[in-house]
């Protein structure tokens, strides 16, 4: 037993030390000034979202697509309810992936034979910090790394942006709660003075 404190990590923080242990080439966080709620609906809803966050996924199907070779079924990923599952993700020419994930609340991570990514996300004030993370596993050497690292980075913040675009467009403005209006002030109007009333010190502000 240690006497030691014991900090558990965010889900941000966390997929930040694992990019550093995994020495991605891509990782990127960013506030968006949206509800974390909203944004996570969005980004776990997996099927429906990934072909829009990365353009190079055309499908992303729990269960084979009728466009592409049988493969085996894999268990169906729903979250909240499901935390562990398989997925395959469709490329261009013909290319597929198994992916192994684990979905929870504001962390996922999806793992091919040859890919790591991830997505997390928490509150920060009124809004979202978001974060994507992206590897080859096993990884490159570090002068690679370092050398795609920039390219990586910019990939990973467009990912951020069409994660904000896609909840904006699913989540829009008028269906949040909004502060309600406050009541305007009331007008009073200052009795005008008759003519010829002499004006003393104390009403020469007035009017």
């Amino acid at each position: 037993m240690t006497d030691w404190p014991v900090t558990e990590l965010d889900p941000v923080r966390r997929l930040r030390v694992l990019a550093a242990s995994l020495n991605a080439v891509t990782y990127a966080d960013a506030r968006l000034s949206l509800p974390c709620a909203d944004v996570w609906a969005v980004v776990s809803d997996l099927e429906a979202e990934l072909p829009h966050l990365l353009p190079g996924v055309r499908a992303f199907r729990t269960s084979p697509t009728s466009s592409v070779p049988p493969v085996p079924p894999v268990p169906p990923l729903t979250p909240p309810a499901s935390e562990h599952g398989s997925a395959w993700a469709y490329g261009p020419f013909g290319r597929r992936a198994r992916f192994d994930i684990v979905l929870r609340p504001g962390w996922c991570l999806m793992r091919s034979g040859s890919v790591v990514a991830g997505m997390a996300a928490v509150p920060e004030g009124t809004g979202t910090r978001f974060a994507v993370l992206g590897g080859l596993r096993p990884g490159w050497t570090a002068p690679v790394v370092r050398a795609l690292r920039p390219l990586g980075t910019l990939r990973g913040h467009r990912v951020i942006a069409r994660a904000e675009q896609r909840t904006a467009l699913r989540y829009p403005p008028d269906r949040r709660p909004t502060e309600p209006a406050r009541p305007a002030r009331p007008t009073v109007e200052t009795p005008a003075r008759p003519e010829g009333t002499p004006v003393s010190p104390a009403t020469a502000g007035d009017g």
